[in-house]
């Protein structure tokens, strides 16, 4: 079939999108009938109730029209107060918080507000691959900043101070992160910020992972260090903690005259977030739906017990997973790249997993505990008995 008139002229800011390892995977996983899941990053549990009841409220009473650009008052307020008793953040409600149709129309906003043809953004590696999408089609170039193992892929001031240049603006922080599931300690973190601030540099601080943390670690956000605030976008949301990824709801809270500058960036995106959506995050902020995310810890907590038991079982390493959802695993011993891992172990046990590869890091796999302890025990059960012929094999 000859190409379309359309997608010959289609802008050079778009590209063509290449099949890569994680569409042939998906695909190849439509093929298998008992397949167990573990790729993703959609949480399965059901949104608490006191959310839906909240959404559906306001349906019924008519919450059904244009809202103001930058949300809700009462959104904004309590997104306000939960910066300030969760994370010893002062934001103003009414002109520093901006409500977004979830956390990828923020980076969006934050992005195409932020850079200029040609400005590069550092972000550590392995990384979230959508901020390369997003700060493509404003037209910067990503740099990634090589990480190690031994630091569990967390990010360090001595890695940001090198690979900065001429051309750098701005500085992603993904915190707990996301494939790693690495948290940056404090201290860390404040040598980073002391970088930012003596190389003037904007930080980009993704904080959507926060909730979501293990053996009593506790998330800090770089804005509270001296200097950050003025230099510092949070973005967070809704979707991770409170179970919320199809409503597609989060924010940024940023200095207001930068939030001024992006009005219009926001406005032509989406207008504004529904109203019913705006009003099940307000639930979420509620008492009894922050009471909710302890529940949501906890069971995740289980889960990501059951994982590393089970991988330690098979004799395979992985960096330590001190929040998120995800499990960061090395399976070089296995002889296999992490595509060939993948795609074997969805052909030889039904256990979908997604590759390193897919995240800018050869050697290592994903795998999500985003289903049921029992449903963990049967994949970790099959993955453990092919592992086991992968590991033979290799030795021979």
């Amino acid at each position: 079939m000859s190409e379309s008139v359309l997608a010959r002229k289609t802008a050079r800011r778009v590209g063509r999108a290449p099949r890569g390892e994680r569409e042939i995977l998906l695909e190849l996983a439509q093929q298998h009938k008992d397949l167990i899941k573990l790729g993703r990053g959609d949480p399965d549990l059901d949104t608490p109730d006191v959310i839906i009841e909240a959404a559906v409220d306001a349906l019924r009473n008519g919450y059904t029209h244009y809202t103001h650009w930058a949300g809700i008052p009462e959104l904004r307020a309590a997104i306000a107060e939960k910066l300030r008793r969760d994370n010893g953040l002062l934001y103003d409600p009414n002109g520093e918080i901006v409500v977004t149709t979830g956390g990828q129309e923020a980076m969006n906003v934050i992005f195409q507000g932020l850079i200029n043809d040609g400005d590069e953004v550092l972000i550590a590696d392995p990384y979230y691959t959508a901020y390369k999408s997003v700060v493509d089609l404003a037209g910067g170039v990503v740099r990634t900043i090589p990480t190690n193992r031994e630091d569990d892929f967390a990010l360090q001031a001595d890695q940001v101070e090198a690979a900065i240049t001429d051309k750098t603006k701005v500085l992603i922080v993904v915190s707990p992160n996301n494939p790693t599931g690495s948290v940056i300690p404090p201290e860390t973190l404040e040598a980073i910020a002391k970088v930012a601030v003596a190389r003037d540099l904007i930080v980009v601080s993704d904080e959507i992972y926060e909730q979501i943390v293990f053996d009593d670690i506790q998330h800090v956000s770089i804005a509270t260090f001296p200097g950050m605030r003025e230099r510092t976008v949070v973005l967070n949301g809704f979707s991770k903690a409170y179970s919320m990824t199809g409503w597609r709801i989060g924010y940024f809270a940023a200095p207001r005259d930068f939030v001024d500058q992006v009005q219009m960036v926001k406005y032509n995106l989406t207008i504004s977030v529904n109203h019913a959506t705006q009003a099940a995050a307000l639930a979420a902020l509620s008492p009894e739906g922050q009471r909710s995310i302890e529940k949501t810890r906890a069971i995740y907590s289980e889960r990501r017990r059951v994982m590393m038991d089970a991988l330690d079982d098979m004799g395979l390493t992985y960096s330590y997973p001190g929040g998120a959802m995800y499990v960061f695993v090395n399976i070089e011993p296995t002889g296999k790249t992490a595509f060939e891992f993948c795609r074997d172990l969805l052909k030889d046990a039904g256990v979908q997993i997604f590759p390193g590869t897919t995240y800018g890091t050869e050697g290592f796999v994903r795998i999500s505990f985003l289903a049921p302890a029992d449903v963990l025990r049967m994949a970790m059960e099959r993955m453990g008995n092919a592992v086991r012929g992968y590991l033979g094999a290799s030795d021979t």
